[in-house]
């Protein structure tokens, strides 16, 4: 039954019905605005990288043992799932589980990779129901749901942002009843919009592309949204927004970070 709660939740939220909440009620964990938020997704942290400095944690849904997650745990930090809910990655083990109908276009600089056609929901949407429940059974406390911005891309498919914020609302009702705490990532232009669905925000760059202003209805919600910059310079902190804790990565998104000297209070 767990796994056909999430997905009805979904397709309710897709046809403007709301979601039921999840059963046992328990509040979600949210990450505080201003906090340190840390990013491993090649590897599994090592014993002595996991007690380094750092509020909450965000590791591949795949990659990361249950173990790693209960060692974040322990420390008394939370841990975000990595999942990919709009693209399709030839390496995932249920990669054969796409239809070949659903994958578009290669997105551009990430080899292996292939849009997916959103609104193909009653497709995806049980494949991506699988993907959070890897998360819950890990013990994740969060899911960051990446590439729910295809609308804005080249797929391949005559997307529209009706149908982009009825698959993104559709992914969040399904986190929601997992209970699981949801990011939106990485898709200011519909910050606006989803809001109301969505929890806290991990945004790539939006100092680089002046951006940040549009996550403005997070901040005003007291909902954390955290800037990721591909740097190593700490340059860009000063141009961003009150309430917007920013933090430099490698592009691979490795253990190294550095936090603007605002985050972590």
């Amino acid at each position: 039954m767990r796994r056909v709660l999430p997905l009805l939740a979904a397709l309710l939220v897709a046809a403007g019905v709301a979601a039921p909440t999840p059963a046992h009620g328990a509040a979600r964990w949210v990450p505080a605005p201003m906090s340190r938020y840390q990013l491993d997704l090649p590897g599994t942290p090592t014993a002595a990288q996991l007690r380094a400095r750092y509020d909450e944690i965000e590791l591949d849904a795949v990659g990361t043992p249950a173990s790693t997650v209960a060692a974040v745990h322990a420390l008394g930090r939370h841990a975000v799932c990595y999942v990919d809910v709009g693209t399709w990655e030839r390496w995932r083990p249920d990669a054969g589980r796409f239809p070949r109908s659903v994958l578009g276009r290669a997105d551009q600089g990430w080899p292996g990779e292939r849009w997916l056609d959103i609104r193909r929901q009653r497709v995806l949407l049980p494949i991506m129901a699988a993907r959070l429940e890897r998360c819950v059974r890990k013990g994740f406390d969060a899911v960051d749901p990446d590439n729910v911005d295809g609308v804005e891309n080249p797929t391949g498919f005559p997307l529209t942002a009706r149908a982009q914020l009825s698959y993104d609302r559709a992914i969040a009702a399904m986190a929601h009843a997992d209970g699981l705490t949801v990011a939106l990532k990485s898709d200011a232009g519909e910050a606006a919009a989803l809001e109301p669905s969505f929890d806290f925000v991990v945004e790539e760059q939006c100092a680089q592309y002046a951006e940040c202003a549009r996550l403005a209805p997070f901040v005003s919600a007291h909902k954390a949204v955290f800037d990721v910059e591909y740097t190593t310079s700490l340059g860009f902190c000063g141009s961003l927004p009150s309430g917007v804790a920013g933090l430099a990565k490698h592009l691979s998104l490795d253990w190294w970070v550095r936090w603007c000297a605002a985050t972590g209070g």
